[in-house]
């Protein structure tokens, strides 16, 4: 116990460093994992009543880049802290003109296409299949798009992430591929967050802010790095407030498939 507040948050923000101001009453916790140290420390405070654990992604000073996070340490940081339900707001690109900047996604469905990440915590001790048919928490995703749409937020209910590996963005040839394949949004630090997650029967969400049409979708010379990152800075108040939202309004008790994605299975590890 530190300054009268115990270790410990029911629901966990995965976010940029623009949302450290997000929490109240904030307290920094140095989290062990198996798999090493989180991105940062983590902090721990309050929305409202609800306690919430924020972890920066990439670090606070963006050191990681998305090939480079330590997913799996995150994710079990973040539950051995007590956090059952995650909210995870990151920047895309859009795969369709009609979803401009600005749009948020609330996704149903995700592509992997990285090719490097350390992605299950179940590589030893026997094979362990976990279903991901539905990456995402339906009661999460509900939660959000109704929080989405209280805010005036140009809002889509649905869609396909794809993440690549990163850290370059795509060609014009496999973002039109992208596109024929009918996905609507591309991002880089979705996966391995949303399948590490179900592996620790945690609820997850993603808030896709688009801050760009991706190069298949425009002419001209294609997004930069600045660009997105100034049209993300642009819009992180808002960002936050429509968090603090979704927060206050998910769930007291997960009534969603999520708390048991691991029933009938014999795991190799003991979880925190």
């Amino acid at each position: 116990m530190v300054g009268g507040m115990v270790n410990h948050a029911d629901i966990g923000v995965i976010g940029g460093s623009g949302f450290y101001s997000l929490l109240d009453d904030v307290q920094e916790i140095e989290q062990a994992t198996p798999y090493g140290a989180p991105s940062d420390p983590i902090s721990i405070g309050r929305i409202g009543t609800r306690r919430v654990a924020f972890l920066p992604r990439h670090g606070r000073d963006h050191r990681f880049p998305p090939h480079r996070i330590p997913y799996r340490a995150n994710l079990w940081a973040l539950r051995a802290l007590g956090v059952r339900q995650i909210i995870a707001p990151n920047a895309v690109g859009s795969l369709r003109a009609e979803h401009g900047p600005g749009t948020l996604v609330v996704p149903d469905q995700l592509v992997d296409r990285t090719t490097s990440r350390a992605q299950t915590y179940y590589d030893t001790g026997g094979a362990v299949h976990v279903s991901f048919s539905d990456p995402y928490c339906p009661a999460g995703r509900e939660t959000a798009l109704r929080a989405a749409r209280d805010g005036s937020w140009q809002t889509v209910d649905g869609g396909t992430l794809v993440v690549i590996e990163g850290p370059r963005f795509s060609t014009r040839a496999e973002s039109r591929w992208f596109t024929s394949n009918g996905w609507t949004i591309v991002g880089m630090t979705g996966h391995p967050e949303a399948v590490l997650a179900r592996e620790l029967a945690l609820c997850y969400t993603s808030l896709s802010l688009v801050t760009d049409l991706d190069a298949g979708v425009e002419s001209g010379d294609g997004v930069t790095h600045q660009e997105v990152m100034a049209f993300f800075a642009a819009n992180v108040k808002r960002m936050r407030t429509l968090v603090t939202h979704v927060v206050e309004s998910l769930p007291d008790e997960r009534a969603c498939p999520c708390p048991s994605a691991l029933d009938g299975i014999r795991l190799p590890i003991d979880l925190p």
